[in-house]
C-alpha cells in the first residue's frame, strides 16, 4: 500500500480516482459480440462457450436433473449456512414494502402511487475462480418478494460444461428455474435480445468483469435498464485509536483478493493504528491462497493519515466507497456526516463480510464514485412505481382555473381546452 500523511487538498481529487486496467478496444470488442448474439442467437452462444470457456455446449439451459444432482452434491453445513443468510437476507428486504397511501391534494382530487413489479428481469452470476451464490440470494430474494414473474440466471459453465453446484443449489432454493450456461458479455447479450432459448429481460442485474460491465452499459442503447454501473469492488476503513489493526488488515485483504483491480483505503488518525496494520496486512496475506491477487490490488491501494476524523469523513465522502468501515468504539457519532457511501459498518465488529453475506443488507452496490448518485440494491430496484389520480366534478372545479392559465401560458391550448370544456359541460 502507498503511505501518505496529511495530502493537500489539491491532491485529493487525484487520489480517489480508482485504477484502472489497460483493455485495447473493449467497446468495439463487446459491440461485435452483442451485434452477434443478437443476430445468430444460440448458434453464437456456443461458439462463444467454446472460445471463452472451452467447452462445447450442446443445451444452454441447466436440466433439473443437473439442479438435483447439484444439491446432493453440496455439504450440510454450506446449506444450512445458505438458508441462514436467506432468512436474514428476506426479512431486511421485505420490510421495505412500502403502503400505499391516498392522498388528497384538493376537495375532490386524489393521488396515489402504486408498487409494480418488473415483469422480466435478467440476472448475471459470476463463475471462475470465485462463484459468486452469494449474489443470488441478494438479487433473487428481493426479485421474488417484488413480484416478478420471470427470472433469467445467466453464468458461465466450467470446462466440463457445468455450473458451480452452490449456484444451482442457492437458485433451487429461491425458486429461480431457468438458469442458462452462459457468461461474459455474451450473456447480457442474450438476455437484452432475446434467443431461441434464453428470454429477453427488461432489466438486468449482477456484477461481473469489465467486459460484462460495457455489455451492460451499451444494453442501455437498446431499450433495456441496469441495476448500477458497476467496477472492481473497494473498501474505505476510518480508523482511529480505538481501532484494531488486525481487525482492520482482514477487512482491507477481503476486498483486495476480489482481483487485481480491487482497492482498498485505509484512513486514520493514529500513526500507531497505520503502522501495526500495515504489518498485519504482511502478515495475513501470506495464508491467503489468492495471495498474488491480493498484492497486485495493494499496489493501487492507500494508506492515509490525518490530524483528525473531519478530514478522513470527507474525503471518504470525496472517495464515495462501495464499502465503507468506520472502525472505532465511536462510530454513531459519525452517522450523520456520511453522505456518500454504498453500505456503512459500524463498530470494530461490523466487518464487511457480514454484509456480503449473511447480515442482510444487499451486497450489490455502486463502485468506481457512484454512490454519490446511486443506492444498492433492494426491493425498489425491481419494481416501478406507477401514479394513480382520480377527480371528481368537485375536484375539477377546484384545480381547473390554475390548469387553464398555465397552459395557456405556455401556449398548449389543447391542454387547457381539455379542461375547459369539461367545466363548460
Amino acid at each position: 500500500m502507498i503511505e501518505l500523511k496529511n495530502p493537500k487538498r489539491s491532491q485529493w481529487d487525484k487520489l480517489t480516482q480508482r485504477p484502472s486496467l489497460p483493455s485495447e478496444d473493449l467497446q468495439n470488442k463487446v459491440e461485435d459480440i452483442l451485434e452477434n448474439v443478437k443476430q445468430r442467437g444460440d448458434t453464437a452462444l456456443i461458439e462463444y462457450a467454446q472460445l471463452f470457456d472451452s467447452v462445447a455446449l450442446k443445451n444452454l439451459q441447466v436440466s433439473e436433473e443437473e439442479i438435483q444432482l447439484a444439491i446432493g452434491n453440496i455439504a450440510d453445513t454450506l446449506k444450512n449456512a445458505i438458508q441462514f443468510a436467506r432468512e436474514n437476507i428476506y426479512v431486511f428486504h421485505a420490510s421495505q414494502k412500502e403502503e400505499e397511501k391516498i392522498i388528497e391534494t384538493r376537495s375532490g382530487v386524489t393521488c396515489w402511487r402504486k408498487s409494480v413489479a418488473i415483469e422480466k428481469i435478467g440476472i448475471y452470476i459470476p463463475g471462475g475462480t470465485a462463484p459468486l451464490f452469494s449474489t443470488v440470494l441478494m438479487l433473487g430474494i428481493p426479485a421474488k418478494i417484488a413480484g416478478c414473474k420471470e427470472i433469467i440466471l445467466c453464468t458461465p459453465p466450467n470446462s466440463e460444461g457445468k455450473i458451480d453446484p452452490a449456484i444451482l443449489y442457492t437458485a433451487n432454493l429461491i425458486g429461480i428455474e431457468k438458469i442458462y450456461k452462459v457468461g461474459g458479455a455474451q450473456a447480457i447479450a442474450a438476455m437484452s435480445f432475446g434467443t431461441e432459448t434464453i428470454p429477453s429481460v427488461s432489466k438486468l442485474f449482477g456484477p461481473g468483469n469489465q467486459y460484462v460491465t460495457k455489455a451492460k452499459e451499451l444494453a442501455l442503447n437498446h431499450g433495456l435498464a441496469i441495476d448500477m454501473p458497476a467496477g472492481p469492488s473497494e473498501v474505505l476503513v476510518i480508523a482511529d485509536g480505538t481501532s484494531n489493526p488486525d481487525y482492520i488488515a482482514a477487512d482491507l485483504l477481503s476486498q483486495a483478493e476480489h482481483g487485481t483491480d480491487s482497492q482498498v483505503i485505509l484512513l486514520s488518525t493514529s500513526d500507531d493504528i497505520t503502522k501495526r496494520t500495515l504489518i498485519a496486512i504482511q502478515s495475513q496475506k501470506n495464508n491467503l491462497p489468492r495471495k498474488s491477487i491480493v498484492e497486485k490490488a495493494l499496489e493501487n491501494s492507500y494508506a492515509i493519515t490525518f490530524d483528525d476524523m473531519k478530514s478522513c469523513v470527507e474525503f471518504s465522502n470525496l472517495y464515495a466507497p462501495e464499502h465503507l468501515i468506520i472502525a472505532s468504539v465511536d462510530s454513531n457519532d459519525y452517522i450523520d456526516k456520511i453522505i456518500n457511501a454504498g453500505s456503512v459498518f459500524l463498530g470494530n465488529y461490523s466487518c464487511e463480510s457480514a454484509g456480503d453475506y449473511a447480515s442482510g443488507t444487499n451486497h450489490t452496490l455502486p463502485t468506481s464514485g457512484y454512490a454519490k448518485q446511486y443506492s444498492g440494491t433492494s426491493l425498489d430496484s425491481f419494481i416501478k412505481k406507477i401514479t394513480f389520480q382520480k377527480i371528481s366534478k368537485t375536484g375539477l372545479k377546484n384545480i381547473g382555473s390554475a390548469i387553464e392559465v398555465m397552459a395557456e401560458a405556455e401556449g398548449l391550448m389543447a391542454h387547457k381546452n381539455a379542461v375547459s370544456i369539461r367545466l363548460k359541460s
